[in-house]
């Protein structure tokens, strides 16, 4: 049933779907980040203003790798550092300048970074890998309420929205990930 679930959670998102999973922490949503009719898809169910911006989550570092490559040496090294650490810091999202515009404003919104997480968890990684690349992260809550933490809080408060629920267990962090921004070092959002 796993590799089933994750193989029509990836045919739906290449269809331009939107999908909730479990993360880390809670619950989240997910697109393919360069489909700007899912992507505005998912802002809808959301309830959430473009211009705030989204997340984009991968399984391994090199899902980045053409994000990463303008970056110094050193902000690679930062980067590299803080995701090998998450098993005792916990889930970082990192903040990164998006120097050459390759992501997408209905991905970025209004920022001239963009938020990026290497997610730990296994059936994020899998997901990401039968996608084939990072996918939009978004917790799965109306913007303002609470982030599910259940299956059946997402079906029960989105399910008619969504395209695919995968099945699956959250993967035990008490908070979502911290905020870090790589250019200054300070943390915008604590765990």
């Amino acid at each position: 049933m796993h590799d089933l679930a994750l193989k029509r959670a990836a045919e739906i998102l290449w269809a331009g779907g939107v999908i909730a999973y479990p993360t880390e922490a809670v619950w989240g949503l997910g697109c393919d980040p360069e489909n700007k009719q899912a992507c505005l898809s998912l802002l809808q169910i959301k309830q959430r203003q473009a211009e705030k911006g989204m997340i984009l989550i991968a399984g391994k570092l090199d899902q980045f790798a053409a994000l990463l490559a303008p970056l110094s040496a050193e902000q690679r090294a930062v980067l590299t550092k803080a995701w090998q650490q998450q098993e005792k810091t916990g889930a970082v999202t990192m903040l990164v300048p998006d120097l050459l515009d390759q992501v997408p404003w209905w991905v970025k919104g209004q920022h001239p970074a963009v938020a990026l997480r290497v997610s730990r968890h296994p059936l994020v990684q899998s997901l990401c890998e039968a996608f084939g690349g990072a996918l939009v992260s978004t917790s799965a809550n109306v913007s303002g309420k609470q982030a599910a933490l259940s299956r059946l809080t997402v079906q029960r408060q989105l399910g008619a929205q969504l395209d695919f629920i995968v099945p699956g267990e959250l993967g035990g962090e008490k908070n979502p990930s911290r905020i870090i921004d790589l250019e200054t070092g300070k943390t915008l959002r604590a765990s």
